[in-house]
């Protein structure tokens, strides 16, 4: 298994306070309108809208809220207007930043994002500035379960096809995969009987920057500034995260 995973750790803990916000259901809405809208209101045979809809169980949205927008998304009114687009750009001390966002207005979300950056001491940049150092992938964050501890989970996700596996503080596992072998594998472990918090596409650096102290914590202020706009659904970065700025940022 990998070594832990300090900035997915840090990540978690955030979306965990977050989560007492409305402003983080509001998202998880918006993407379960777009892949019902997409592809249907059915998670069994929609993958993505089982992903969205796992993501909204995992930060304790309401059922009703949940089929409320799967149905609006599926009827004659629609779900909105929304598409995906990636904003890319530095942070402080020269890590790349990729920003996700789903927007039913381009010229508002893109003066936003920019705005941020600017402020956060970074600078967004053009399509394919720092693209090229980022792999799509898929992860899951899978929970602990009696009679298995990590490797033994480990062992059934690389048998699944996983590529790599991280134990994280909590105890729980991460399960990194080809983005392709995300749905496979995600079946598989639960078919295992064990608990898939998240499953989800993310983009993962190929190399990370590791800057001083002070301009790693401007990176994780820049990070929750963007994230905390409401047409961001991910923000990602290569940063590597020390181990005082990860307790600092974690409390």
């Amino acid at each position: 298994m990998s070594g832990h995973s300090k900035w997915s750790t840090i990540k978690r803990k955030k979306e965990a306070t977050d989560a007492k916000r409305g402003q983080l259901f509001t998202k998880v809405s918006r993407e379960i309108s777009v892949a019902a809208r997409e592809g249907g209101g059915d998670p069994e045979t929609n993958f993505r809208l089982r992903l969205a809809v796992q993501k909204a169980r995992a930060v304790n949205m309401p059922a009703d809220n949940i089929k409320r927008a799967i149905e609006k998304a599926t009827s004659e009114a629609g779900g909105g207007n929304y598409e995906t687009i990636l904003y890319e750009g530095y942070g402080p001390g020269g890590t790349a930043v990729m920003v996700e966002a789903l927007t039913d207005n381009r010229n508002r979300t893109v003066s936003e994002v920019r705005n941020v950056f600017n402020r956060g001491g970074g600078r967004m940049g053009e399509s394919g500035t720092v693209g090229w150092l980022f792999d799509e992938r898929g992860l899951l964050v899978v929970e602990p379960k009696d009679g298995l501890d990590g490797d033994a989970i480990a062992l059934l996700a690389i048998e699944a096809g996983a590529e790599d596996v991280n134990e994280v503080e909590d105890g729980s596992v991460e399960v990194w995969t080809q983005l392709q072998d995300l749905k496979s594998v995600e079946e598989t472990l639960a078919s295992e009987g064990l608990s898939v918090i998240t499953a989800e596409k993310t983009y993962s650096p190929k190399t990370s920057v590791e800057p001083v102290e002070g301009e790693a914590a401007a990176v994780l202020r820049l990070v929750e500034k963007l994230e905390d706009l409401d047409d961001v659904q991910g923000v990602y970065t290569n940063l590597q995260v020390g181990d005082e700025v990860a307790i600092n940022s974690a409390v």
